[in-house]
């Protein structure tokens, strides 16, 4: 009688596959080359080939081995077309390693890598490009309005950006590897379905900090009227941009730009 409390197999699994257990040297070799996922960018397939390149440590698990049959056929199917955000693209690829090494049929698996390639682009645009980049950005840009060194500022920038891409790079695998064919519920996790809302919201509350702070210190500003003058102005511009965010793109523009003149009028006046 079998043993109730045993692993229950994958179906389609190849044999040894039950666990799918990912070896500590493929999940490195397989990070490592993420980093390098648009090395081999191209108008014809985009990052197609750096899909493959960063699957490929995963595909010599295949039974054959590197150089065996299952694993031409899987390099050149995960080495085709390809367009997805490249800090989400490790989604992806984990997702598509285990289907590979699940033994999944190529037409689904096909279909699968067509089907992922709009909602890692969308989500990843936007919580990437139009929320942790700029949220960085306006964070160092806000030290450097209080007094922080630019040396310092950059730091802190490169910082918080590395981290942020690093950890979606790695979280990306994990869950792609976990979830597999499933990977598509992983998308409607609360980082990805609120981050980019709030890091927007965030970021456009620094950024009307940063802008009157920053030019109160390049004319040379001080003293404690001057100073608590662009403090206010500066909360209360940052304010109205996230009460304005996301509804008419020129308010928040506009808002900007008003409140950086008011400052920097206020500082010349004061």
């Amino acid at each position: 009688m079998a043993d109730p409390t045993a692993p229950a197999s994958v179906p389609n699994a190849p044999t040894g596959t039950e666990r799918l257990q990912l070896p500590m040297a493929t999940r490195v070799a397989i990070i490592s080359r993420l980093f390098a996922v648009q090395a081999s960018w191209n108008y014809e397939i985009l990052i197609g080939n750096g899909i493959g390149f960063c699957v490929e440590p995963a595909l010599r698990l295949l039974p054959g081995g590197a150089g065996g049959d299952k694993y031409r056929a899987a390099l050149a199917r995960q080495s085709q077309y390809f367009n997805a955000h490249p800090y989400l693209s490790s989604f992806a690829v984990g997702a598509l390693a285990r289907a590979e090494i699940e033994g999944q049929p190529a037409a689904r698996i096909e279909r699968f890598r067509t089907a992922l390639c709009g909602p890692l682009g969308s989500v990843g645009d936007r919580l990437v490009w139009v929320g942790l980049l700029p949220t960085c950005s306006f964070g160092s840009l806000f030290l450097f309005g209080i007094g922080a060194s630019p040396l310092a500022c950059m730091l802190v920038f490169l910082l918080l950006y590395n981290a942020g891409h690093v950890t979606l790079r790695l979280w990306g695998l994990q869950m792609g590897w976990e979830k597999g064919l499933g990977v598509a519920a992983a998308l409607g996790h609360p980082i990805l379905r609120m981050g980019p809302v709030w890091l927007a919201r965030a970021g456009t509350f620094l950024a009307g900090a940063a802008v009157p702070l920053t030019v109160m210190r390049l004319v040379n500003g001080g003293g404690l009227v001057r100073t608590g003058i662009t403090l206010v102005t500066a909360a209360v511009g940052a304010s109205m941009l996230v009460l304005f965010h996301g509804r008419v793109e020129g308010w928040r523009l506009a808002l900007l730009a008003g409140f950086a003149a008011l400052v920097f009028f206020l500082i010349r006046h004061a």
